[in-house]
């Protein structure tokens, strides 16, 4: 797989969390509470300005979903080994409300997700 683009999004910023499969995985599943390697990309729902990438470090990053910010908590689980999908998440399931002391506290956030294995 290569860097995904994330295409800007039109119109207000969605309320809650949007789960779009770009590429349907047939894997292994990703579940609640599991640990999970993916490569990701994140920008800025407003901006379309790239916040973070695994992909300009270079390598994929394996962590535990129980340890991430509640859309990825809750957009993950489901996915499968293979698949890439597109996560829009709003400030109450990201860093939440403006002034909650990280810089991307009150944005809506865009993630797309290549699940690359799960544990």
């Amino acid at each position: 797989m290569t860097k995904p683009e994330i295409e800007f999004q039109a119109g207000p910023a969605p309320e809650d969390l949007v789960i779009k499969d770009v590429i349907v995985g047939e894997g292994a599943e990703a579940v609640a509470g599991g640990t999970v390697e993916v490569h990701y990309v994140g920008v800025e729902f407003d901006s379309g300005e790239e916040f973070d990438s695994s992909w300009s470090r270079g390598e994929a990053i394996s962590f535990p979903l129980r340890g991430l910010i509640q859309g990825w908590q809750d957009g993950i689980p489901g996915m499968k080994v293979g698949g890439r999908r597109q996560l829009t998440i709003p400030p109450e399931l990201a860093y939440g409300p403006t002034g909650g002391g990280h810089p991307l506290s009150g944005k809506t956030l865009v993630f797309v997700i290549d699940l690359l294995n799960v544990n």
